[in-house]
């Protein structure tokens, strides 16, 4: 049974930096996906970053308006865990959104496709001041 455990949300001032991150547990990671996605009261629900894990190396994504503040990685910890990392820095307002981690072990489409994310994390708060 795949496990999503997130940390790292919290309230911080415009311009802070935060680190988010989600670990995967109880499946074999390889040639599986790992994604943060957030979503603010009224709007839907964003892909944010994701990692393609397909064994010692892996790929990264971040949606293009957040790149440059936004960095993900991710480290494999053996065949059945992973965690990835959400590297946030000057935080605005507008970042202000719960943040839910996202797995699957089946990739089909484009990264920021959700419907094919089976496992789903509680969700992490993120707030931003100004």
């Amino acid at each position: 049974q795949l496990q999503l455990v997130e940390s790292g949300g919290d309230s911080v001032q415009s311009g802070g930096s935060l680190t988010l991150s989600c670990t995967a547990s109880g499946y074999t990671v390889r040639h599986s996906m790992m994604a943060w996605f957030r979503q603010a009261p009224g709007k839907d629900r964003e892909g944010v970053a994701a990692v393609l894990l397909p064994g010692t190396r892996y790929t990264t994504y971040v949606i293009e308006h957040l790149q440059g503040r936004f960095r993900a990685s991710a480290l494999a910890q053996g065949d059945t865990r992973a965690t990835m990392y959400l590297q946030m820095d000057n935080l605005e307002p507008d970042d202000t959104a719960m943040y839910y981690c996202a797995a699957t072990t089946s990739v089909r489409t484009i990264w920021t496709d959700r419907s094919q994310y089976t496992y789903w994390g509680q969700g992490t708060q993120v707030t931003v001041s100004s």
